[in-house]
């Protein structure tokens, strides 16, 4: 009876928990299906992938669907490290630069008291109902005014606008008392001493939260290899998948590799937030409280 509490996520089992785990064991078996399908066409040899009726698990696992994957650039001036080598560097860059604009203008709305804070964060939040092609064109013309066209930095810079991350940082950041802020005042700090030394420190599940999102945005995002990069050195491993089939010249084969690709692509958001997913719930818990 020690041992057992009633926060929302205890820490031991207890015997009352056992009517949860009847109903979500089938429903997470029911939702780890597609993760598995993806794992098991991955492996699959062709003959298994065209398979009728399809099978949704392999028979005959076999590595030549990465094997074909990696040899498909070999004949070509750009290897396909050079695809994956501008998806790490735009992801780190992207989560860098949004956790630090999430968490600076979260402080602003937050604890600041300034004239339009409000319809700041109302706009904000009416940015989260539109989809990016629905303003593609606007933003080909500004990145095109910028002279930002074929340029590595755009891949970052396309990718900034995160309003998900401000709301959530800033709902994050209301739950901070006030008094905690105005006694570092007190003491002399300035606004980025209290920002670096108090808040980030405090927002550690929120910024974690954050920093997924990014990553995900920013690794599966082929929409400035798209609309804004013509140099092939310039695009990103997400544009390459997407462009598979075509790469081939064989859409029959082309599926093994696009199922192999498909694979590396999943992984790091699956590992990521596997490692990161406490932070994740903690966030999603306290981010809509007052």
């Amino acid at each position: 009876m020690a041992k057992f509490t009633t926060k929302t996520n205890p820490k031991y089992f207890h015997k009352s928990q056992l009517k949860f785990y009847f109903i979500l064991t089938p429903i997470a078996v029911f939702m780890m299906l597609p993760i598995i399908f993806i794992f098991s066409q991955a492996f699959k040899p062709l003959d298994e992938l065209f398979l009728y009726p399809p099978r949704f698990f392999v028979r005959k696992p076999t590595l030549a669907n990465f094997y074909d994957l990696f040899s498909l650039t070999r004949g070509s001036t750009i290897p396909i490290s050079r695809y994956l080598m501008n998806s790490i560097l735009t992801a780190f860059f992207t989560v860098l630069f949004t956790i630090i604009i999430s968490v600076f203008a979260g402080y602003a709305l937050s604890k600041k008291q300034f004239k339009a804070k409000s319809l700041i964060f109302t706009i904000n939040n009416l940015a989260l109902m539109f989809v990016p092609i629905a303003v593609i064109i606007p933003r080909y013309y500004m990145v095109q005014s910028l002279g930002l066209i074929d340029t590595f930095i755009i891949n970052i810079l396309s990718l900034l606008a995160m309003p998900i991350g401000v709301f959530l940082i800033k709902q994050f950041m209301d739950q901070i008392p006030d008094a905690l802020i105005d006694a570092a005042l007190v003491d002399g700090a300035n606004d980025f001493q209290i920002i670096f030394n108090i808040i980030i420190p405090l927002l550690k599940p929120a910024i974690s939260t954050v920093g997924i999102l990014a990553f995900q945005v920013a690794w599966n995002s082929a929409e400035a290899s798209t609309y804004y990069i013509n140099n092939e050195n310039l695009r990103t491993f997400a544009f390459y998948v997407s462009n598979l089939t075509q790469t081939t010249g064989n859409t029959i084969a082309g599926q093994g590799i696009a199922a192999a690709a498909g694979l590396i692509m999943f992984v790091p958001n699956l590992l990521l937030f596997i490692i990161m997913q406490s932070r994740v719930m903690n966030t999603m818990a306290y981010s809509g409280l007052k």
